[in-house]
């Protein structure tokens, strides 16, 4: 019992900092079954996360993955492919063994670089400490569990050597995973200046929220990103030549983006050039339908 109050304490604070989503994916389930099948008790914060965040994406970066549903991408990694060498023979390249073995790591998570979240399960569960293993095979520990480790890292508190950083005042968001249909409109000049036409796409799809923006040295290229508080609709305004419109949302909402899109982009006083999927395919038209779309 020492140990549930630090566990509830960190999730809550977790949940004020990202709020998690009204209907999380795969999250819930026979929690007995999943952890007779890994072989391990499983830490409480962990099942909190999973209870409140389900399957998902911290900031389009940390993922948290869950034991339940039947996604191929989704589930605790327990089973890790041996990587190239071994872990036992090489302990200079790998100084952590593998679970089920003694003391082994256990992936919870991964990041969009590749790298993997893991608990080095020594000791017990509600002490096991987070590693992040990078793609390149680089190892740091973080003496905390996920919760906290995800809060601290929301939050900017993390020091890390391996990870991205959040931008600063920058407001943490997750995702739930979810099939999504994703666009990309290529569109002309027009008259008006970039921050113009970035203020009438906001406003004809207001109310939206911050999601960060990047800007090269001279401010020759941007990319602004947002989202719409009313609708699961996630967009980037690129201001590359030509310009763009980046959109991903769920496949029930094609007729209403393709209707307030168009009209977002005539207030803007440009045309669609092109029309095309997340792996660069051109469509014909806006109602083309391709599987491509699915994540």
């Amino acid at each position: 019992m020492a140990n549930a109050k630090p566990s509830a304490a960190n999730c809550d604070r977790l949940v004020r900092l990202v709020p998690p989503p009204a209907a999380p994916v795969d999250a819930h389930g026979d929690w007995i079954t999943v952890e007779t099948v890994i072989g391990t008790r499983l830490p409480k914060d962990y099942k909190r996360l999973v209870e409140a965040y389900g399957w998902g994406e911290f900031c389009d970066f940390l993922y948290l993955r869950t034991p339940f549903g039947t996604n191929k991408h989704n589930g605790i990694q327990w089973q890790i492919p041996r990587p190239t060498g071994s872990p036992e023979g090489d302990p200079e390249r790998y100084p952590y063994p593998l679970h089920p073995a003694p003391g082994g790591l256990l992936i919870w998570g991964t990041t969009m670089d590749a790298d993997r979240l893991c608990w080095l399960t020594d000791g017990v569960p509600e002490q096991w400490p987070v590693v992040v293993w990078s793609s390149e095979g680089w190892y740091e520990t973080h003496r905390m569990g996920a919760a906290e480790f995800l809060e601290s890292w929301a939050g900017g508190r993390v020091s890390s050597g391996l990870l991205g950083s959040m931008e600063p005042n920058l407001a943490p968001w997750f995702n739930a995973f979810r099939t999504r249909t994703h666009r990309c409109l290529r569109l002309s000049e027009g008259p008006l200046s970039h921050p113009d036409r970035l203020r009438i796409l906001r406003e004809t799809l207001a109310p939206t929220t911050d999601r960060g923006s990047w800007r090269s040295e001279h401010d020759e290229a941007r990319q602004d990103h947002f989202a719409m508080v009313d609708a699961d609709w996630l967009l980037t305004y690129d201001a590359s030549r030509p310009h763009q419109i980046r959109i991903n949302f769920p496949p029930e909402d094609g007729k209403q983006v393709r209707r307030r899109l168009v009209a977002a982009v005539r207030l803007m006083g440009c045309e669609v050039l092109r029309i095309t999927t997340a792996t660069g395919t051109t469509l014909p038209s806006w109602d083309a339908a391709t599987d491509e779309d699915e994540e």
